[in-house]
C-alpha cells in the first residue's frame, strides 16, 4: 500500500556550489529579505547566509550569482519521514550558495560606459552576438576608417608642408582669387588663354560645331529674309535687341558671312529665350523651326534634370543662366569683331548689369564705356557698356563690396 502524502509549506531548498555539506546541522542559517515591499521587483528578493566554522556561504535570489529559475513556476521538495513513513512536501525557494572568503573583495558589476555612442554599442553587440556576415562588415568598416584616418593625417602633413613653403598670406591670396572665379569658371566656354589670336581664345567650333551650324540653314535663311518692316515690328514687340542688331547690320556683299550671322542669330535667340524660362519642355523651339540636333544640344548643355511628381523636368537653374550668358557673349564677340554690347545682352537675358559685368570679367574681357557724345544721342551712348576681347586677357582683382557709413549730422 502506498504511503499517504501531506503538504507542508514551510521550507527552502539550497545547494552548495562546491558539493554537498557533510555536517549540515552545524550550519547557522540567516535569511534576509528586502524591506521595500511595495516594489514588485524587490519584494521577493532574498539573501541566505550559511555560516560554518570554516567558510560562510551566501546565496541570493537576484544578481549575477542567482539561479536562472522560472518565476512562473513553483518548486517543492519532498522529505520522507522514516518514523511515520509519510512524505512531506515543502514549498521550496532555490538558492545557489557561494563560498565567501573573509577579506576578499566581492566582484561588482562594471558600470556602463556612458561615453559610448549608439554606434559603439551596436558594434559591441555585433562582436558578441552578430552573424558572420555582420562581423565581416564591421571589420571592413573599421579597416576603411583606419585608412581614412591615415589619409587625413597625410593630407594634414602635406598641407603643413605647403604652408611652411609658401606662407599663409600667399595661400590666402590664392584661395581668394580661386573663389572669385570658382563659381563662374565652371560655366564658361572652353578657353585657350595662351592663344595668339583673339578668335582662338574661345573657338567658334566649341560654341557651335560645323555640323550643328549646317542644320541651321533653313532657320537662318528665314532670319536673313526678314524685311526692315518685320524687324521693326519685332523691335516694337519686345524682341531680342542683340539679335535685331545682328540682323540689321548683316553684310550685303559677303554671302557666306551673311549666312553664318543669320544662323548664329537664330541660335542666340534660342539661348536668350531659354534664359527667361524656368523649365524647358521637349517641344522647345519647335514653333521657330529648331532642328532636333540643336534642341538636344540645348537641353543637355544648358538645363539640369530634376524629378517632380515622378516626371523628369529640364530646369534652367541660376548656374545654367550664367552659362547661357557666357556662351551668348562669346558668340556675339565672334559676330561683332570681338566686341559685344553688354547692356543689350543683359536686358535680353533678364539679369542685372552687375551680373553681366561679372561674367565678362570672368572671361577676361576688357570693359569699354563709349565716350560721352553731344546732342540727343549722348544719354543713349552713356547707358551702353561694351566688352572686347583683347590679348592678353585681363585678370581682375576680387571685388569686395563695402557699405558706406551714413554721416552723423
Amino acid at each position: 500500500m502506498a504511503a499517504s502524502c501531506s503538504l507542508v509549506c514551510c521550507g527552502e531548498e539550497f545547494r552548495f556550489s562546491n558539493g554537498n555539506v557533510k555536517n549540515a546541522d552545524k550550519l547557522d542559517f540567516t535569511m534576509y529579505k528586502n524591506q521595500d515591499e511595495s516594489n514588485p521587483r524587490k519584494k521577493n528578493q532574498r539573501i541566505l547566509l550559511a555560516e560554518s566554522n570554516r567558510l560562510p556561504y551566501v546565496g541570493s535570489t537576484f544578481g549575477t550569482g542567482s539561479l536562472k529559475c522560472n518565476n512562473l513556476c513553483k518548486y517543492y521538495v519532498g522529505v520522507l519521514n522514516k518514523q511515520t513513513m509519510q512524505m512531506e512536501v515543502h514549498n521550496a525557494q532555490l538558492f545557489n550558495m557561494q563560498p565567501v572568503i573573509p577579506g576578499e573583495a566581492t566582484e561588482t558589476a562594471k558600470p556602463q560606459n556612458t561615453s559610448q555612442t549608439y554606434r559603439d554599442k551596436v558594434d559591441s553587440l555585433i562582436e558578441a552576438f552578430g552573424t558572420n556576415k555582420q562581423k565581416r562588415a564591421l571589420s571592413s568598416r573599421r579597416l576603411n576608417q583606419v585608412g581614412s584616418d591615415t589619409l587625413h593625417q597625410a593630407v594634414a602633413k602635406a598641407a603643413n608642408t605647403v604652408i611652411d613653403q609658401k606662407g599663409l598670406e600667399a595661400l590666402q591670396q590664392e584661395v581668394a582669387e580661386t573663389e572669385s572665379r570658382g563659381d563662374l569658371a565652371l560655366h564658361l566656354p572652353p578657353c585657350s588663354a595662351d592663344a595668339e589670336r583673339p578668335e582662338n581664345v574661345y573657338l567658334f567650333d566649341d560654341l557651335l560645331s560645323p555640323a550643328e551650324l549646317e542644320t541651321l540653314e533653313q532657320a537662318g535663311s528665314k532670319m536673313a529674309a526678314l524685311t526692315p518692316e518685320e524687324l521693326q515690328n519685332m523691335k516694337n514687340g519686345g524682341g531680342c535687341q542683340c539679335v535685331l542688331k545682328l540682323l540689321e547690320n548683316m553684310p550685303t556683299v559677303d554671302e557666306e558671312l551673311r549666312e553664318k550671322i543669320s544662323r548664329c542669330a537664330f541660335y542666340i535667340s534660342l539661348l536668350l529665350k531659354m534664359a527667361r524660362q524656368k523649365s524647358i519642355t521637349r517641344k522647345f523651339g519647335q514653333e521657330e523651326g529648331c532642328p532636333r540636333i540643336i534642341q538636344t544640344k540645348l537641353l543637355r548643355t544648358f538645363t539640369v534634370e530634376t524629378f517632380n511628381n515622378g516626371r523628369v523636368q529640364n530646369v534652367v537653374s541660376s548656374s545654367m543662366g550664367t552659362k547661357l550668358a557666357a556662351y551668348s557673349l562669346a558668340l556675339l564677340l565672334h559676330m561683332g569683331h570681338m566686341t559685344a554690347d553688354l547692356t543689350l545682352l543683359h536686358r535680353d537675358l533678364g539679369i542685372t548689369e552687375a551680373r553681366m559685368i561679372e561674367v565678362a570679367k570672368s572671361m577676361g574681357l576688357t570693359l569699354i564705356r563709349p565716350a560721352r557724345g553731344k546732342g540727343a544721342e549722348a544719354e543713349l551712348q552713356d547707358e551702353h557698356r561694351q566688352a572686347s576681347l583683347i590679348l592678353p586677357l585681363v585678370k581682375y582683382d576680387q571685388f569686395v563690396e563695402r557699405r558706406k557709413r551714413k554721416k552723423m549730422h
